[in-house]
């Protein structure tokens, strides 16, 4: 078998794994969103549910990336799916759902560096956008698929045993990887040094031209993804009078978008041209406006089409645009998880606002149409600042930095 050859059937395998990950996560998240509704829970604890999870990305940041470091990927990505399937185990025995979910936010906050890193490991350079395109389109037919399981379970008593056994699934899949060695051993030794040198691997990033840009794209892409799952959910029960698992359906048309703009990036966005896509950012938040003025089911799915197409188009050649700067400074377990920390602190904060705004019964119209105008602002912004640093990126490119 040539060396091209295994390093395709090895990403078959990590796109097996994180599909059948993904898959368990987004049903596990309607489920708990069922159990809270079940209880009566206030409404605030809805998005909390997410707020919970990016907290464990936030505060194990520094060893998240070690622990990828440390030991074969492969088996880094087994052992993160069973602690999520600890998790659902939790839920099971009937445990909080938000201390459940925190715990499957801790397995994700480990898996996350090993699913990224690992791909610079078995694929070639300029192979890496249409991995990541693969990863993604696996990614969001997981979520397209995990949010019908979730929303068919919801009310049955069969739905975290089910969900148990994708986890096992997913773990599964990962014995196909080949166990390359291990980047630092010694990563998780000290774990003092492991902060001081999160904290320059920050800086590194940031420093660096075209991997700020990236990182400042790819936080508020997943803060604002965090966000609109949950405003899909409300916009769906207000506007459009759908139930629970109706609205969650709903959130298929975002998936099936996503999946197009995912394998579309590559061939539109390769890693040279990767800053073109960052115009599609203000358009996204343009039609997250449009939503305030549906209130048919047909065209919301249509309107959740367009916005998920323009989501794939933008997050795939920031990831490997990330990726690829990532590599060139630090191990690639290492980038990733700062990638994570900046995305999750983020999340946490756009959701902490969002959860605030329920908490005091803020309409869902001004709530949605704010939320949009704060997206077309900051990619208006990124995009301008991303013009007035092409000087610095043209000076490095010259230099084969």
């Amino acid at each position: 078998m040539t060396l091209r050859a295994r390093s395709r059937r090895a990403l078959a395998s990590v796109v097996a794994a994180q599909f059948f990950s993904s898959l368990a996560d987004n049903a596990l998240l309607i489920v708990a969103i069922g159990l809270l509704m079940q209880r009566h829970a206030p409404g605030w604890m809805t998005p909390a549910l997410r707020l919970f999870f990016y907290l464990s990305y936030v505060l194990l940041a520094a060893f998240a990336g070690a622990v990828a470091d440390a030991a074969p990927k492969g088996r880094v990505l087994m052992a993160t799916n069973l602690v999520k399937l600890g998790g659902c185990a939790l839920l099971l025995w009937h445990v909080q759902p938000l201390v459940a979910y925190a715990l499957v936010g801790l397995g994700a906050a480990a898996y996350s560096p090993a699913k990224y890193g690992i791909l610079p490991e078995l694929m070639p350079r300029d192979e890496l956008v249409a991995a990541n395109g693969w990863i993604e389109a696996g990614t969001v037919l997981s979520i397209l698929l995990g949010v019908a399981l979730g929303s068919t379970l919801v009310d049955r008593g069969l739905a975290l045993p089910a969900i148990g056994a994708m986890y096992l699934l997913a773990a599964a899949c990962t014995l196909a990887i080949p166990h390359n060695p291990a980047r630092d051993r010694a990563a998780l030794a000290h774990p003092g040094r492991l902060l001081r040198d999160f904290g320059r691997s920050l800086m590194l990033l940031w420093r660096d031209v075209d991997a700020r840009i990236s990182l400042a794209v790819t936080s508020l892409f997943w803060a604002a993804s965090a966000t609109l799952q949950f405003l899909v959910l409300r916009w769906a029960a207000e506007r459009l009078g759908l139930a629970l698992s109706q609205g969650a359906l709903l959130q298929i048309a975002v998936a099936i978008g996503m999946a197009g703009g995912a394998m579309g990036a590559s061939r539109w966005f390769p890693l040279e041209r990767a800053l073109r896509a960052l115009p599609l950012g203000i358009a996204l938040g343009a039609m997250v406006l449009l939503m305030t003025l549906v209130t048919q089911p047909a065209i919301a799915a249509a309107l959740l089409v367009v916005i998920g197409a323009l989501a794939g188009l933008l997050l795939v050649p920031m990831n490997a645009l990330l990726q690829s700067r990532g590599l060139l400074r630090m191990n690639p377990g290492q980038s990733i998880a700062v990638q994570n920390f900046n995305e999750s602190l983020a999340s946490l904060a756009m959701l902490g606002m969002y959860g605030a705004l329920i908490y005091f019964e803020a309409p869902l119209l001004p709530t949605l149409a704010g939320f949009a105008g704060f997206l077309v602002l900051a990619m208006g912004g990124i995009f301008a600042w991303s013009r007035r640093l092409r000087p610095a990126r043209d000076a490095l490119a010259s230099q084969n930095v």
